[in-house]
Parts: C-alpha cells; sequence; structure tokens
C-alpha cells in the first residue's frame, strides 16, 4: 500500500504517521512464549485449513516442543463428524525446526462440497478441532465468500475476525493481504492498546517472520476463525516491506541487507505458517473452481512480476509498455483463465484497487502502487475482457483500508455513462481493514464524510457508487445464478474486545449486467 508518511497529512487515506516518540509498554520477558494459552499444549496456534478443491483440501497446525528436538511425528485425522468415531483418513507427518515445526497436509479423495472436520495429536497431546468445506464440483444453488484484509496487531483487536468465525454459511475466507505487517513496535499502530509487535524491531529475517507470524497465530480471534473456514489467501506488501514489488522496496534500506534474501525468508515464512497448497515452481497465483456457478482467480501483484512503481505522474516511464503488475507470464495466464472460464462469475482476488480513483485531494490524487501506477498494463486486461466478451467479471480487493464499489470502467470520462453503467466492463468490490488505520483514525469522522460525498458519484469519479473511509470489518460476497450481492460487515470498535457488528451497506448487480443496484 502507498504508505509514504509525507502523504498522509495531505490525504483522507488509511495510514498514520510513524513515531519514534511514543513510549511502549514492556515486551514479554519470556519471549514469544508469554503468549501462549496453556490449555492448547503444544499446539497453541491451533489448526488451519485452506486452498479447498472439490476433492482435495489443506490443513494445518504448528506443533510447539518445549526444547528444541531434531524431528517430531504428528498424527493427522480427517472425519465427517467433529466426534472422530469414524476416522475416514489419517497419516503421519514428520515435522522440524527446517519448517519452524509447522504441519501442512494435502488431503486427497474426499467428496465435493462437504463439511468435514481434522485433528492433530503430537508429544501426547490433541489439537482442537477444525471444521474445512470443499468446493461444488457441480451446479449449486448459491456461494458465499467472507473478504478480509490488512489485518495489523498493533492498530487493536481482532473483532471483525472473530465474528467471521460465527457464521456458519461460508464456504471460504478470502484473505487479500497484509495479514501481517513487518514495522517495529510504535511505527505504525496504536501501542496504548497493549498490542505490541514482536519481535521488537522491524522483522528483515527469517526467524524474524516466523515470529510475527507467531504472534499474529496466537490472537483468539484469528485463530477461531482459521478453525471454522477454509482460508484462500494472497499476500499483499506487508507480508514482505512496505510497497514490495519483485526487486525491492519503499521500506527496506540499504542497512537492512539484501533485499532478495528478505525477500525470500518472507517467503518461506508465508509458506510455512499460512495452508495454501504448494506447487512447483511454487506461484501462489492460482485458480479455484466452484462448479459452474464461480471461477475464483488469485494473483499475485506483488512478487511475481511487479516491476519498480512510477515516481510520480510526470515520471516519463509511466506509460512504458515494460511497466508491469503481474509480469508477462502470469499475465498470459490470467488471459487464459478468464478466456477459457465457462463459470457464470469470474471472481478476480486483487491486492489493490483496479479501478480508475481519484483521491480527490489537490497534493494527491492518484495512488501509484495500484493499478493507475500500471496504466499499460491496467489496459491489456481491460481489453482483455471487452475484446472477448466476458461477462460477469467482479473484482474484490483489499488494500486500502476502506470499502468501494465501481462500475470499472478505464476511461470513466469518455467511455462510460454513470447514469445507465454503459462502458463499464466489470464491477469492483472493496472490503475494508479488519483493523488497520482508515480515515477517521486521524480525521474527524464528519469530516471523513464529507469528503466521501466529494469523491462518491462525482465528477472526478462517476464510476464510483459507494465509499467508507471510516469503518473496520469484512466483506461478504453471495453469487447465485442471477446476481453478485457484495454486503459490508462492520464492528464497533477495534480498541476492545467486542461482539458487536453492523450491516453497513448492500450493493448487487445482476447477471450479464454492470449497473450496481443498492438493496435497501
Amino acid at each position: 500500500m502507498r504508505s509514504l508518511s509525507f502523504l498522509i497529512m495531505a490525504i483522507f487515506l488509511w495510514k498514520c504517521a510513524p513515531t519514534d516518540k511514543t513510549e511502549l509498554p514492556s515486551l514479554p520477558e519470556d519471549g514469544i512464549a508469554d503468549f501462549y494459552d496453556a490449555s492448547l499444549m503444544p499446539f497453541y496456534h491451533g489448526v488451519a485449513s485452506g486452498d479447498p478443491l472439490a476433492d482435495a483440501v489443506i490443513i494445518w497446525t504448528r506443533i510447539t516442543p518445549k526444547d528444541s528436538l531434531k524431528s517430531i511425528d504428528v498424527t493427522w485425522e480427517i472425519a465427517e463428524s467433529d466426534d472422530f468415531q469414524t476416522v475416514l483418513q489419517s497419516g503421519i507427518f514428520t515435522t522440524d525446526a527446517s519448517r519452524d515445526y509447522t504441519v501442512k497436509v494435502d488431503v486427497k479423495d474426499l467428496k465435493a462440497n462437504t463439511n468435514y472436520y481434522y485433528r492433530f495429536k503430537g508429544l501426547d497431546n490433541t489439537s482442537s478441532t477444525g471444521r474445512t468445506r470443499t468446493a461444488p464440483d457441480d451446479t449449486i444453488d448459491n456461494l458465499k465468500f467472507g473478504i478480509v484484509s490488512c489485518s495489523n496487531y498493533e492498530w487493536g483487536y481482532f473483532n471483525a475476525y472473530g465474528r467471521i468465525a460465527e457464521r456458519e454459511d461460508l464456504h471460504a475466507v478470502l484473505h487479500l493481504g497484509d495479514y501481517i505487517y513487518e514495522y517495529g513496535p510504535g511505527k505504525y499502530g496504536d501501542t496504548t492498546i497493549q498490542r505490541i509487535n514482536y519481535p521488537a524491531h522491524e522483522i528483515i529475517t527469517l526467524q524474524d517472520y516466523r515470529l510475527r507470524y507467531s504472534q499474529y497465530r496466537l490472537d483468539k480471534d484469528l485463530r477461531t476463525v482459521h478453525e471454522r473456514h477454509p482460508f484462500i489467501t494472497i499476500w499483499d506488501d506487508h507480508e514482505i516491506a512496505n510497497n514490495s514489488y519483485t526487486e525491492g522496496a519503499q521500506n527496506h534500506q540499504p542497512d537492512e541487507g539484501d533485499y532478495m534474501t528478505r525477500k525470500e525468508a518472507a517467503r518461506k515464512a508465508y509458506y510455512e505458517w499460512l495452508p495454501v497448497r504448494e506447487t512447483k515452481p511454487q506461484n501462489l497465483y492460482r485458480q479455484f473452481s466452484y462448479g459452474s456457478l464461480a471461477d475464483l482467480i488469485m494473483l499475485d501483484e506483488r512478487l511475481a512480476g511487479r516491476t519498480m512503481p512510477a515516481d510520480s505522474l510526470n515520471d516519463p516511464s509511466l506509460k512504458d509498455s515494460t511497466r508491469s503488475m503481474l509480469g508477462v507470464t502470469q499475465l498470459e495466464w490470467f488471459e487464459d483463465k478468464l478466456k477459457n472460464s465457462r463459470a457464470t462469475w469470474k471472481i478476480i482476488g486483487n491486492q489493490v484497487i483496479y479501478s480508475y480513483l481519484n483521491w480527490g485531494h489537490r497534493s494527491f490524487n492518484i495512488n501509484l502502487d495500484s493499478w493507475d501506477g500500471y496504466p499499460v498494463e491496467q489496459r491489456k486486461i481491460a481489453d482483455i475482457i471487452q475484446k472477448n466478451e466476458i461477462n460477469n467479471v467482479v473484482f474484490v480487493t483489499g488494500d486500502t483500508h476502506s470499502s468501494w464499489a465501481f462500475e470499472v470502467a478505464i476511461d470513466p470520462f469518455k467511455e462510460y455513462n454513470p447514469s445507465t453503467g454503459e462502458g463499464a466492463f466489470a464491477v469492483e468490490f472493496g472490503t475494508t481493514s479488519v483493523n488497520s488505520a482508515n480515515s477517521n483514525e486521524r480525521f474527524h469522522t464528519d469530516s471523513v464524510r464529507v469528503h466521501e460525498g466529494k469523491i462518491v458519484n462525482s465528477p472526478i469519479n462517476p464510476h464510483l457508487k459507494y465509499a467508507n473511509l471510516r469503518d473496520h470489518g469484512y466483506l461478504v460476497l453471495t453469487l447465485t445464478a442471477d446476481d453478485a450481492r457484495a454486503d459490508w460487515y462492520y464492528v464497533n470498535t477495534n480498541r476492545e474486545p467486542s461482539d458487536e457488528e453492523s450491516l453497513g451497506k448492500s450493493i448487487s448487480v445482476k447477471k450479464d449486467q454492470v449497473r450496481l443496484n443498492f438493496i435497501d
């Protein structure tokens, strides 16, 4: 995300300036072990599942020995009931320090669109029980995805994760990036809440990244939502460093060592700690089929092919044909998946805003870390969709800590009719942050509302139909044969644990249309 501190005071954006002056509470004297819930020993981090297929799913845990061990044998079991009276499959996975004692099993030969329960056994104890769900392989009436991004431990409690965990109607949770943040204590957060980043410095090494993931996964709400739903994840920048790309990052400095070494450490820790399927080559962009109703295409807009962002709108290289977000190989793969999809809905898991967006401030209008900073490739994707008459494309987007709804048009001033939607070729729904700072962490809520009115349905953004720059929570995307519906749910606070949430806005689009409809 574009988070350089010199921009923050100028715009109603999502971040607060780092500071070195915050007086920090003491970190745990016993290190990461001070966060452990002894009742969960040795499976302190719970269990998780992810990357569901019609016949397979990844199951995950981490077993924590009291002292370093050469290796540990962990037994896994999967069943169709949570009492495990009939264990359908089981096996042994051997883990060790080389993978940070994490366990990841690709369980195959499962039934489509079926709930399963799983658990692990090791060091004379049994883990909590996880619930997961395989994807459908044929026609179903509806799909529901919970969609989240931007969870920052220091910005408060993960109440949105807790509310998602309580839902019984989701097929999967899509996490669109910024699952962790790399900063040291007090650099980007509200440390008065007493949630302090561990380790006590910016994470750079493999061990650093592992410890930060460990801290996050010890959070009760995050642990619980992983236990209750399969996740489909993609990284954005903060899993590595702010505004990262293939060859560098804004938040990587020469005195922090070699960037490529740091990037590979971040990549390794991500694959260790997230329930993602490991492939050769190890590409995180991938597709999931949900029968004839939807294909989900998850893009990697950071490490697969992104070139260095332009310095400004006046940068002569901004419109250079070599400037790329996806890279040649991923773009060709993406084009192939779009052209060959036979599903009704094509859902694009997208980290940064694809639609043109004018932020509406005299000193900052266009975010060059988003797709607007890569206009040639942005246009290529529009051409692929339009020239091949690919209908029912829905971009779901994270990154900005705000909620959005666009009728997607590359040039909304020449090619688009805001009254009818004619000229748009897709829709885009942006999810707000789980808890990372948005505009009214720094500005008065009334002022933020005024700014929302300035940029929505306005001459500078005629295709932008909804924006909420104030609230935290998550998005639920519901797909049927007739329409796609976005429901934004907002939590009442992140400053303390709370189970309160409210439905903020509901917007739908009908099949084969691009005009957004507000639902009362």
